[in-house]
């Protein structure tokens, strides 16, 4: 049993598993926080321009039907309304995403190309050839 724990504590204190977890919680807050962009500020405006429509109101109800005993089930319905919702949340969060790492990706590339290159380290006849070169001068 202390071997697992000790293995479990060696996992978790790694880099790549903490920062696994900071990034699962900032993901998560993240979504909140898109989903309010998407239902708070962006689906309002779009709902007004076609006609008042929210989309999360949207939905398709399917016929309920009677069953023996003369009890109605109840109706189901297909709510597109959701998805379309969901979808555009999606798209917003990629697009997001996809402009974070595109910054990230140019100031990486940025310090790379400040960084000074170090000189090619000289090959081993170069080496042999300085030696050779230094004892005859020290003669």
């Amino acid at each position: 049993m202390g071997k697992f724990i000790n293995e479990f504590k060696e996992f978790a204190i790694k880099g790549n598993a903490v920062d696994m977890a900071v990034g699962v919680i900032i993901g998560g807050a993240f979504g909140k926080i898109v989903s309010s962009l998407v239902d708070d500020i962006i689906m309002p405006p779009i709902g007004w321009l076609i006609g008042g429509v929210d989309f999360s109101d949207l939905k398709f109800t399917l016929p309920a039907e009677k069953i023996a005993g003369g009890i109605q089930m109840h109706a189901a319905t297909i709510k597109y309304g959701n998805f379309i919702q969901t979808s555009i949340d999606f798209l917003i969060i990629a697009m997001c995403i996809f402009l974070l790492i595109k910054g990230l990706n140019a100031l990486v590339r940025k310090n790379k190309a400040e960084e000074p290159a170090k000189p090619a380290e000289p090959s081993e006849e170069v080496k042999l050839l300085t030696e050779i070169r230094d004892e005859l001068k020290n003669k």
